[in-house]
């Protein structure tokens, strides 16, 4: 197979792009490098492209290598006819080459086999034919022999549709056809064990859908209603029209004789040897396009989640609500250190209502705390009702705003949360991390297992390793593009950067605290165990402001500051002028291409150094909405039928997105209510973190449900 071919082919690129691509990843380089800083090379790709090549370079090397296994097997068999090479060179998944590898495939002892020991190969053979006149009964007397344990005509019989029954099941053709007919008319079926019992899979008691159409959110709904018990579940496949394709490939040449054996030996084949398998693929089929399209919106949310705009300049209270055991606060100036913590009980069983205001109130006095952060858990409600209330008691400007807090819990009991607060409780962590979130999300939530964020949907009931791994690029890519600041970043954060892992991140770190600040790039070739290639791979994604090098505070890579000198100064610019920025300057190029060539670098990198030169260290997080401050609240009571509000995107799912309206209780958008024209998902209208205008359909307090619409 040429994987470079055939991978253009679906992605809808060039197979030079493809080999292109391949050729750069099998160097060693990472995909946020690739697509930054090898432009040129592979005409500009983004980078969803190129994880999707990645993703199915990875598959299509796996199945090239079982491909070779299979074929060396049925070789070593003696049985690899031209014809059979050429289907599993052909096969574009891994479930096709195992048909075809089934009939080869070392069993365990099956009663075919055991009916081909006893000698009955020639009459199942004989049965096949169909083209002796006398009777099955008389043609199998032949073959009862005592001593080979056949001790009737009826045992011979039995055993040669035993033979047919497995020939027609190792047939990779009668199983493709099976398997897609099934798919195409098949329908999944779910019935409750126990009706009587309440359960959130009620919807799915008495539930039947085509196979085709169902949707990744049902099926992973329906398998958590199985693994618990509660939901019985199969597959209703088509299967007269099965038996009848069987019949129809087996039974050819009217023999009245025949027939009615090799009729039994279609239905065995089917129903005892195909259709289990079969429908286990399905489901497992099912199960992985369903997880793969919950993985992929989980990683567009959380990508929204990490890319939402930095709130800088303010000094911020981080609360964690809490009831038995207080609100845990923690006092962060603009840089995100921790000035101060404290524990208030305004909430039950203390209600300690007017103490809490006046702490708050000292607080906010003694810091100067502009902005109040307050996580969206329990007691969140009870404790915005208090910090409205203070805010209207107090001079000074203050606003607050909800802060999504999943994984805040995680991270104050994890041991990097140990090392960066040893001298913190966990409640005082969450409550630092709640008001960090707020002044850099990216540089906080890179420190919570992506999993733990909360903007998924069935996350634990998939592949964990796909997951994993799936936002873990997530993660990587949103960091690469907005950078990192080489002498405040995290170790967290460090690890994430293009060609650092967890040991360079640690060893920057520990040479930026011996050594004091980097003054250029070039130092991170000092750092213990940063090789060239590591430098090479970095190096462009990390910034030094007020360095010896003016560039080092841009995107632009140290491979091309050769250039970079010579088109400031043709421009007439100076190098001390770059750390301002150079408005206009893309503008004043009038023929990219000439100039390109005489800087002896590709069109696109040129772009993208003027780009850069124009506005140095640009944040693409600046283009994203910015989250709703707020000075005062409503409760779910105070909603009416018709409200009009405003409101923050929090999880976007297959069926709708959560929106946070500021009553702590997040309302639904159902799909249908999303726009005036269809859509098949709800992220072709909004994403995590988007403000949107919604409507009040409904309220139904007793079940703190809020149903919203975004048509106006």
């Amino acid at each position: 197979m040429d994987i470079a071919r055939q991978i253009a082919m679906e992605l809808n690129i060039r197979p030079a792009q493809a080999e292109t691509v391949i050729k750069l990843i099998d160097e060693g380089n990472t995909i946020p490098f690739i697509a930054r800083y090898r432009k040129e090379m592979h005409g500009g790709l983004n980078d969803e492209v190129l994880r999707d090549l990645e993703e199915r370079l990875v598959y299509l090397r796996n199945l090239q290598e079982r491909k070779d296994t299979v074929l060396k097997s049925i070789e070593e068999q003696g049985k690899l006819t031209d014809e059979l090479k050429a289907a599993i060179d052909e096969a574009l998944t891994l479930v096709a080459v195992e048909d075809l590898y089934r009939p080869y495939k070392q069993k365990r002892r099956t009663r075919a086999m055991m009916a081909k020991e006893k000698g009955l190969e020639g009459l199942a053979l004989w049965l096949r034919l169909q083209n002796s006149a006398h009777s099955v009964e008389k043609e199998a007397e032949r073959y009862v022999d005592e001593a080979k344990g056949v001790a009737s005509a009826e045992e011979a019989i039995a055993g040669a549709k035993d033979i047919i029954a497995e020939e027609i099941s190792d047939d990779a053709a009668v199983r493709s056809w099976i398997r897609n007919i099934t798919l195409k008319e098949g329908k999944l079926v779910s019935e409750a064990k126990d009706k009587e019992l309440s359960s959130v899979y009620e919807l799915y008691y008495e539930f039947s859908e085509n196979l085709s159409k169902m949707s990744g959110y049902r099926t992973l709904a329906i398998n958590r209603g199985e693994k618990e018990k509660i939901l019985g579940v199969k597959i209703a496949a088509p299967e007269e029209k099965i038996l009848e394709h069987i019949e129809k490939g087996i039974i050819v040449n009217g023999n009245d004789a025949a027939a009615p054996f090799l009729k039994e030996a279609c239905a065995d084949a089917y129903k005892r040897l195909i259709k289990e398998s079969i429908e286990r693929e399905i489901r497992n089929s099912l199960t992985e396009t369903a997880e793969d399209g919950a993985i992929d919106v989980f990683g567009k949310n959380l990508t929204q989640l990490l890319m939402q705009p930095p709130l800088a300049g303010y000094v911020v209270l981080g609360w964690d609500p809490a009831f038995r055991t207080g609100c845990k606060l923690a006092v962060v100036d603009e840089t995100g250190k921790v000035l101060d913590t404290k524990v208030i009980y305004p909430t039950a069983p203390q209600n300690k209502v007017k103490e809490a205001k006046q702490e708050v109130a000292a607080l906010i006095k003694k810091y100067g705390i502009s902005l109040i952060s307050v996580g969206n858990g329990t007691a969140s409600r009870e404790s915005e009702q208090i910090i409205t209330e203070l805010l209207k008691e107090i001079k000074e400007p203050v606003r607050y705003v909800i802060t999504n807090e999943a994984g805040a819990s995680v991270y104050s009991a994890s041991k990097l949360a140990t090392e960066e607060f040893p001298n913190f409780d966990v409640g005082q962590r969450s409550a630092a991390s709640i008001a960090r979130r707020v002044q850099d999300p990216l540089a906080e939530l890179v420190k919570i297992d992506p999993k733990s964020i909360g903007v998924g949907q069935y996350q634990h009931d998939m592949d964990q390793k796909k997951l994993s791994e799936a936002l873990g690029n997530v993660v990587e890519d949103c960091v690469n593009r907005v950078g990192v600041d080489l002498n405040t970043a995290s170790a967290s954060l460090l690890e994430y950067v293009s060609g650092i892992n967890k040991t360079l991140a640690k060893n920057i770190v520990s040479y930026r605290e011996e050594n004091g600040s980097f003054k250029s790039r070039k130092e991170l070739l000092k750092v213990p165990k940063l090789g060239p290639k590591a430098f090479e791979q970095s190096a462009g994604f990390m910034r030094i402001t007020n360095g010896t090098e003016p560039l080092d505070g841009t995107s632009v890579h140290p491979e091309a500051y050769t250039a970079a000198k010579k088109l400031i100064e043709k421009l007439g610019y100076s190098l001390s002028d770059v750390s301002g920025g150079l408005p206009g300057i893309t503008k004043s190029v009038k023929d990219a291409g000439a100039l390109a060539k005489e800087l002896e670098i590709g069109e696109l990198t040129l772009k993208d150094i003027l780009k850069e030169l124009e506005k140095p260290g640009r944040d693409p997080r600046e283009e994203m909405p910015k989250p709703i401050l707020r000075s005062d609240v409503l409760a779910m009571e105070d909603l009416t039928e018709g409200m009009i509000l405003k409101g923050t995107v929090r999880n976007v799912i297959d069926f709708g997105a959560f929106v946070d309206i500021g009553v702590h209780q997040d309302g639904l958008v159902h799909i249908s209510q999303m726009a005036d024209r269809f859509i098949k998902h709800p992220l072709e209208v909004v994403s995590v973190g988007d403000i949107v205008e919604v409507k009040v359909l409904e309220v139904d307090v007793k079940k703190k449900r809020i149903a919203l619409s975004m048509k106006l």
